[in-house]
């Protein structure tokens, strides 16, 4: 890969956006490179749409700087802040905002036609848009005469039509149904694969962000939790916060034991004297050591397996069906912990059963980042730069 194409497409430093005394976003430091899906992930109220709304120029930040292919669109110190229509950004947005009294190829003109392009080249984009979504056939039909998903790929054809630096998404699939939902993502990452263009996404659906995501940034109160691939960020949360919103985990708390310690791993004490084994990945444990061992990785067998770690004995307390799994409930060392595995598998309820966990899939969590800045004093107050001029 050449370095030009390892470049950051979007930088985005020291981001601060308060309201009055409310610090909605930041500071958050990040980088989208070129052709790169990034997402933005987190629970509502999180600042995920609001930095997004920043990047495209529809939020006035506080304090910090962005930049889109090395061109600064904003800076607080500077005093620049470019306006949404010269960052050369487009944006799909989460109602779509298509024109009901235009036909599908007037709403995928429109940007075009504000730009004063030529009629043959809005004839040649608008086609070629339309195409890629599969819509050439409506191009014709009149909006209002579309189904949610139609709409929705129409508003995607508008965003591409005339060829941005950047796609942003603002929850653009959260009003489809969920089979929908389900085969829009696929699409989208297709077109994003084809087109090469780097984007931007918003979600708080964990099966999205997962399904489409080059990186995610995980996100609460304002602050960023991690940013890693998403296997990373699934199979090595960081932080509890991460463990839970990010799949479903068993979050054990408990006393390391560096006296146990072996083979590269750690042995952390938890209820009932019970000493499991897992990974520290260079972390430091927060002031209660915790491990995080998603549901799907612990093990149930009828007969003891032969390990000599991370193995016990326990009463089975009750069963869930899911359709494809079945979520157990253990009873381990005077706590529940929780096992999902396929439903042919599950063992009955009140039978005992040998719980065992891979030690290479307990991992130690560090502090919470919030929380961390929930207890850390205030930082002071940024000037609110008021009335910036136009670069």
């Amino acid at each position: 890969m050449a370095d030009s194409d390892r470049a950051p497409e979007i930088e985005v430093e020291g981001l601060v956006i308060r309201y009055g005394a409310v610090a909605a976003v930041g500071p958050v430091n990040f980088s989208v490179t070129r052709g790169e899906q990034l997402t933005l992930l987190g629970p509502s109220g999180c600042g995920k749409t609001t930095t997004l709304r920043a990047i495209a120029g529809l939020e006035r930040p506080t304090a910090g700087a962005i930049r889109i292919r090395g061109d600064t669109v904003y800076d607080a110190s500077r005093r620049i802040n470019v306006p949404a229509e010269r960052r050369g950004l487009s944006m799909v947005f989460q109602s779509y905002a298509i024109w009901p009294h235009m036909t599908v190829f007037e709403n995928v003109a429109y940007g075009l036609r504000v730009r004063n392009a030529s009629a043959a080249e809005i004839d040649d984009k608008v086609r070629h848009a339309l195409d890629l979504v599969k819509m050439g056939a409506y191009a014709s039909r009149n909006a209002s005469q579309l189904s949610g998903g139609q709409q929705q790929r129409v508003a995607v054809a508008r965003a591409c039509a005339f060829s941005p630096k950047v796609l942003l998404f603002d929850e653009p699939l959260s009003n489809l149904d969920a089979k929908l939902r389900a085969q829009m993502r696929i699409e989208l990452r297709e077109l994003q694969h084809r087109l090469g263009v780097t984007s931007v996404y918003v979600t708080h659906d964990l099966e999205e962000a997962l399904a489409m995501s080059d990186r995610i940034i995980v996100m609460r109160g304002g602050h960023i939790e991690q940013v890693g691939p998403a296997a990373d960020i699934y199979n090595y949360p960081r932080t509890a916060f991460v463990a839970d919103f990010v799949g479903s985990a068993n979050l054990i708390s408990g006393r390391l034991r560096a006296d146990l310690a072996r083979d590269g791993l750690i042995a952390l004490e938890a209820d009932a004297g019970r000493i499991l084994y897992g990974e520290a990945r260079g972390r430091e444990a927060g002031p209660t050591p915790t491990m995080s061992v998603r549901t799907v990785h612990l093990q149930l067998n009828s007969t003891q397996p032969t390990a000599s770690i991370n193995v016990w004995p326990v009463r089975v307390r009750r069963t869930v069906f899911l359709g494809d799994l079945t979520q157990v409930h253990v009873e381990w060392g005077g706590r529940e912990l929780v096992v999902r595995q396929t439903a042919s598998t599950a063992p009955a309820e009140g039978s005992t059963a040998y719980l065992s966990i891979d030690p290479a899939r307990c991992v130690l969590l560090e502090a919470d980042a919030a929380t961390e800045a929930e207890q850390a004093p205030p930082p002071p107050t940024a000037p609110i730069v008021a009335d910036l001029p136009i670069e």
